[in-house]
């Protein structure tokens, strides 16, 4: 199954960087995000593989005797030679705040699938775990979206609290009139002097009717 992704994989992301990166890489966002991604799968493969060499080697086994410790260091070396290339292309050539999410949520997608066809690691899973573990990578997605949606919207605590405290003081709605007794300053002379005005403005409403 490895084998399989692996060489598919790698088709796709020969046929980015030869043919389409260098027609539509300046002008499609997705183009140098998804070499970006796609390599990187293989460099995450490739440093769980050489920690357990490490560890091994660390024990006195010879384990730099074995090609497959080369071919990891190899592989490594030229997926994040190659991710670092894409993805400064990306960053130089379109917004921070869109690369950013766009290339989180494609990379890890990749690393979580690399993951568990090589590893295998979703098998001594139980339903419950696998649930969880996929509701928290979508609540770490929304999380990236929405910090970066929002990042130019200045809202202070206060605004926050006034705007909960106008909504608990109007249950039906009726913010504007509540609003107007906040803020304004009632004496018992001024609401009588209201009270006449308004009589004489509906006196002379009357003498014009």
């Amino acid at each position: 199954g490895f084998v399989s992704f692996a060489v598919i994989i790698s088709v796709i992301s020969l046929v980015l960087i030869l043919i389409v990166a260098p027609k539509k890489g300046q002008t499609n966002i997705l183009v140098y995000i998804a070499i970006c991604s796609l390599i990187g799968a293989f460099s995450v493969s490739s440093v769980k593989g050489l920690g357990i060499a490490i560890k091994e080697l660390l024990e006195r086994k010879p384990v730099y005797k074995d090609p497959l410790f080369f071919i990891l260091l190899t592989m490594l070396a030229l997926s994040v030679t190659t991710q670092i290339n894409y993805l400064n292309k990306a960053l130089d050539t379109f917004n921070t705040s869109l690369v950013t999410p766009i290339y989180y949520v494609f990379f890890t997608s990749m690393v979580v699938t690399c993951s568990a066809i090589l590893f295998q690691e979703w098998y001594g899973m139980k339903a419950g775990d696998i649930i969880g573990t996929l509701s928290g990578f979508f609540t770490i997605i929304n999380g990236i979206f929405l910090l970066h949606a929002f990042k130019n919207t200045n809202i202070t605590w206060s605004e926050l609290m006034s705007t909960a405290k106008k909504e608990a003081l109007s249950p039906n709605g009726n913010q504007n009139s509540y609003v107007l007794l906040e803020n304004a300053d009632f004496s018992a002379s001024g609401y009588d002097d209201d009270i006449t005005l308004f009589s004489r403005t509906n006196d002379q409403s009357s003498h014009k009717l």
